[in-house]
């Protein structure tokens, strides 16, 4: 006997698209809506208080020329280039440890991870800033070792250094998709690897890399994306400072629309730096394309 179920929507053509209003109405509400708004007021002379002016791409060929968005903008891809690298292979690196079935082991994950909910938050920012400051934790250890201290922060060459150092410290996303990767594979593999004579180094390379590759592409598409938005942790630290060494992207946009109240050039970046993750994106699927196939 076929089971009815009581619908109080009912069971009609339209009853998908009524049971759907609701994402529909948010998405139009809280995405497009404001996607679209930021495109046209990027195409105004606009401070948030007079009428706006259009004067349509004058914004970007603006942003083209300007110093600080080609500072920002080396900075960010810097930034991502160096970071992204580094947390991947710390995370993975992690995650192979932490993947060891051994009593206990949850505890060990939970500590890892804590970092990833802290993220940089004020209590963070105060204790990273007092590890680099000239007197901090790390240069009373370096002149332990008998080394000069190191201007952390007032340095060019290291302020940008300290931000990567933080984030790379907030790996715990990245190392719990790694997991649970390393648990989908059949520990059969590796049993018969090892009967072959097939070593733990070359098991990794053989078996357990090319079976991560979905979970490294995976990661590796959201720590871009997050990498290229970068702004709390060089903003709350070293406010992009010095000599605008540590002044991404995310911080040009703030400026310019709450220090500056230039809220047509400010849409304008932030249009722009859309165009920036998206062009990542695409070379990296196409970069990645063949091995996620084979």
């Amino acid at each position: 006997m076929k089971k009815k179920y009581n619908n109080p929507v009912g069971t009609g053509k339209f009853t998908g698209l009524i049971l759907i209003i609701p994402f529909i109405l948010g998405f139009i509400l809280f995405t497009f809506y404001p996607f679209l708004s930021s495109f046209i007021i990027g195409l105004t002379d606009y401070d948030s208080i007079h009428k706006p002016r259009f004067i349509f791409f004058e914004n970007y060929i603006n942003m083209a020329e300007n110093s600080d968005f080609r500072k920002a903008l080396s900075v960010t891809v810097r930034y991502t280039l160096i970071l992204v690298p580094l947390k991947l292979v710390v995370s993975l690196v992690t995650a192979l440890i932490l993947s060891a079935e051994i009593k206990g082991m949850g505890i060990y994950r939970t500590a890892f991870y804590i970092p990833s909910i802290l993220g940089s938050n004020l209590a963070v920012v105060i204790m990273w800033q007092f590890l680099f400051t000239s007197d901090g934790l790390v240069n009373q250890l370096l002149e332990k070792i008998e080394f000069s201290p190191v201007s952390w922060y007032g340095d060019s060459r290291y302020a940008l250094f300290i931000i990567i150092l933080l984030r790379l410290w907030e790996f715990g996303s990245s190392m719990i998709i790694f997991l649970n990767a390393l648990k989908e594979i059949p520990k059969e593999y590796y049993d018969s690897a090892k009967v072959d004579g097939c070593g733990s180094i070359r098991a990794f390379f053989r078996i357990t890399l090319p079976l991560l590759k979905n979970a490294v592409f995976l990661n590796l598409i959201l720590q871009t994306v997050s990498a290229l938005q970068e702004f709390n942790a060089p903003y709350l630290i070293t406010d992009g400072k010095p000599l605008k060494s540590t002044y991404t992207i995310g911080m040009l946009i703030y400026n310019e629309m709450f220090r500056y109240y230039n809220t047509g050039y400010a849409n304008a970046v932030s249009w722009g730096l859309f165009m920036l993750v998206t062009l990542f994106i695409m070379f990296l699927f196409k970069a990645t394309g063949k091995m996620r196939n084979d």
